[in-house]
């Protein structure tokens, strides 16, 4: 099972929503957070039916994202 985290901070980007022939769809937002002395930007990425949550927010709101990390093994490493 996966864990979840969450980061909170400002919305320093917003793309728009990208439709593909296959009909999938995403949009890619970048949160800035303050970590210690340096402000961090993490980019995230909202897919499918997801992508609707961002609708309402504009870069400069303070936002909070929760999300999960998962990952696959890379050539045996």
């Amino acid at each position: 099972m996966a864990k979840g985290y969450e980061l909170e901070g400002t919305l320093h980007l917003i793309h728009d929503v990208q439709t593909f022939n296959s009909g999938f769809t995403k949009r890619e937002f970048v949160v800035e957070s303050q970590d210690g002395q340096y402000a961090q930007q993490i980019k995230f990425e909202a897919v499918k039916d997801k992508t609707a949550l961002t609708d309402n927010f504009q870069v400069g709101d303070t936002v909070k994202v929760f999300f999960d990390i998962r990952g696959n093994e890379y050539n045996g490493k």
